[in-house]
């Protein structure tokens, strides 16, 4: 809800239907940005008895209304990329192992939901399992990651704005590539350009190859996610998904 003071200041009254993203994104505006100042609204207040968060308005338009196709939608993603480079540089740290396997166990829970809803065969099943295997046997940066970083969570106005951070947490830095490269950059590769031009440098072959298995967890979450909430959107785009990895 957007709100606008006696002064002429704007705000955004967020309520959270859920405690778990109420708290995690309370989190995230305490611990984590500082490091996106100037591009993320600032926290104000917050009742935790409505989970509500109270923030400053930004001032833009949402990037996912700019024309496909467009010199502004190439700029919105240089600029994403910029500021996405910004919030890893702060937050990384290097090569370790544990990150792997904690993502490997989640994403085993995806498939065993997928399977107990009979959504995959038993070769998508397997192929699955294989990328959960290559995440927990391999060793990745870790970065503070928004893990929805998408023209829908970008502002675009006199400067990059991002917001919506109930999923933002510790995570494989590449992990925040994957919304893009599988939802817009497949079709649009002079978009992945601009990004990887404002991030500072483009993945190397090992993340790339690792970029794949995380596109592995997009097309289960997709999937279980569209068949529990009846979007047919969302399970088309987990079959495309899929389709593209077998």
């Amino acid at each position: 809800m957007r709100l606008v003071a006696s002064d002429g200041r704007h705000f955004i009254a967020k309520q959270h239907a859920e405690r778990d993203r109420y708290a995690g994104e309370l989190h995230a505006y305490g611990a984590w940005a500082t490091h996106l100042t100037g591009h993320v609204p600032e926290l104000v207040g917050c009742d935790d008895a409505t989970f509500t968060l109270l923030l400053t308005g930004l001032a833009g338009e949402r990037a996912d209304i700019v024309a496909p196709g467009s010199p502004e939608e190439e700029l919105a993603h240089h600029e994403a990329g910029h500021v996405l480079g910004k919030l890893h540089r702060a937050t990384s740290v290097p090569q370790g192992g544990a990150v792997g396997a904690a993502l490997a166990e989640r994403f085993q829970r995806w498939i065993d939901r997928a399977v107990r809803a009979d959504l995959l065969d038993a070769a998508e099943e397997h192929l699955l399992k294989h990328h959960a295997a290559i995440l927990g046997a391999s060793h990745m940066d870790s970065a503070v990651c928004h893990l929805d970083y998408q023209p829908r969570n970008w502002l675009l106005g006199d400067t990059f704005g991002i917001c919506d951070f109930e999923h933002m947490r510790r995570d494989a830095r590449v992990r925040d590539f994957a919304r893009l490269e599988f939802r817009r950059w497949q079709s649009a590769p002079r978009l992945r350009t601009a990004f990887f031009a404002g991030y500072g440098r483009p993945p190397n072959d090992a993340e790339r190859r690792l970029l794949e298995s995380f596109g592995a967890i997009e097309a289960v979450t997709a999937l279980v996610k569209g068949h529990q909430e009846s979007d047919p959107a969302l399970s088309a785009h987990g079959r495309t998904v899929l389709s593209r990895l077998t």
